[in-house]
């Protein structure tokens, strides 16, 4: 008793937020960042920082995610519709975890175990690792912490981790995952937008926050929200304005398969197929900005051919799922096939299932 009660002791010194605008002094440790807080069996957000949440998420694993920001007393983002402009200082974090029974196994589900007055359950999850991005003079900089077994800290490693996961659904199936946490240069496989520009944050987006979020004081639209606590500055008047990606797993009213659809590709494809993305030299943009048509893949041929394209000849072929790359790449996770490349070993199969309902309304052919 005495042993834990020096724990929770240990675990309520909590510092204040890491203000570090330049230099390579990255913290060994979490805790050191001030970001997040262990106390009374709990992970949570310190006062100071900002939870947020996106409305169609990147697929990892199926890991839950749970977000924040904090910035330098003062300052603020300056909003813009693609990036916002973040302050010298920003730090952004995204904790990776499992929901876990009460027999201590890991579950595939999609229930939001976030709390927004007490934070993540310990006893209820299983802490992966959790993402640092740092906005440093002299651009952004990308550090992976990995948690302890005993869930109590998260170390930084440069080199990444690897582990072999079990994850129950809802019948009991279990799916096993080949989690890999990515080392520090391999993050810049999907946040270095513009080649040699360095990286930028990918989920702090005007579409991708632009939806209400449950916080302590009561549910508010997050780019609001942001705004009234002098985070934001510049977010147009009427939010009518502002685009929205689909709300994954649960559709607004009037939302299309469309929308759904390709907003799942903005999220998990866009950030290398862009017009200035690594993948701009297929010429296949998943952008939303990019209209439904040949860019985007309806009837394009595939720069990938035989093992790559698996013998298919469009990357989108209108009505015909089956005969359509983007299908076969999603489905696959052969290293040299699947899409994206990096972030996942399983398939993710309700992202499957849309994007082949989408492709099987479209009308027309090739």
């Amino acid at each position: 008793m005495l042993v834990g009660a020096l724990l929770l002791a240990a675990c309520s010194k909590q510092s204040a937020p890491l203000y570090l605008p330049e230099g390579e002094n990255y913290p060994q440790t979490l805790s050191e960042w001030g970001m997040l807080k262990l106390g009374g069996g709990h992970l949570q957000p310190v006062a100071e920082v900002t939870p947020y949440d996106l409305n169609t998420p990147l697929f990892t694993d199926y890991a839950h995610k749970m977000r924040t920001v904090w910035m330098p007393a003062g300052e603020a983002a300056n909003y813009g519709e693609e990036h916002f402009d973040f302050p010298v200082g920003t730090v952004l974090s995204k904790t990776f975890y499992y929901p876990r029974d009460e027999k201590g196994q890991l579950r595939l589900n999609s229930q939001d175990d976030r709390d927004a007055n007490t934070g993540l359950a310990l006893d209820r999850v299983h802490l992966v690792e959790t993402r640092i991005l740092l906005k440093q003079k002299s651009g952004w900089v990308a550090l992976p912490y990995v948690w302890d077994e005993k869930q109590q800290e998260a170390h930084l490693e440069l080199a990444g981790d690897s582990q072999s996961l079990s994850l129950l659904d809802d019948q009991g199936k279990a799916l096993a995952v080949n989690y890999e946490v990515p080392d520090a240069n391999q993050c810049a496989g999907c946040h270095e937008e513009s080649h040699g520009q360095g990286i930028n944050p990918l989920g702090p987006k005007a579409r991708h926050l632009n939806k209400d979020l449950v916080y302590s004081e009561g549910s508010a639209n997050q780019l609001q929200h942001w705004q009234q606590k002098g985070l934001l500055k510049g977010l147009p008047a009427e939010l009518a304005g502002v685009p929205q990606n689909a709300l994954w797993g649960h559709p607004r009213p009037g939302e299309s398969l469309e929308m759904q659809a390709r907003s799942y590709l903005d999220a998990n494809c866009a950030h290398c197929h862009n017009p200035k993305g690594p993948a701009r030299t297929s010429g296949l943009m998943l952008n939303l900005a990019t209209a439904t048509g040949i860019h985007s893949g309806l009837c394009k041929q595939p720069v990938a051919a035989g093992k790559g394209s698996g013998d298919r000849l469009v990357d989108i072929h209108p009505g015909k799922p089956d005969e359509s790359v983007l299908i076969y790449r999603v489905e696959s996770t052969d290293p040299s096939v699947m899409m994206p490349e990096l972030g996942r070993s399983a398939v993710h199969h309700e992202g499957v299932d849309v994007l082949t309902r989408w492709i099987a309304s479209l009308d027309g052919g090739c």
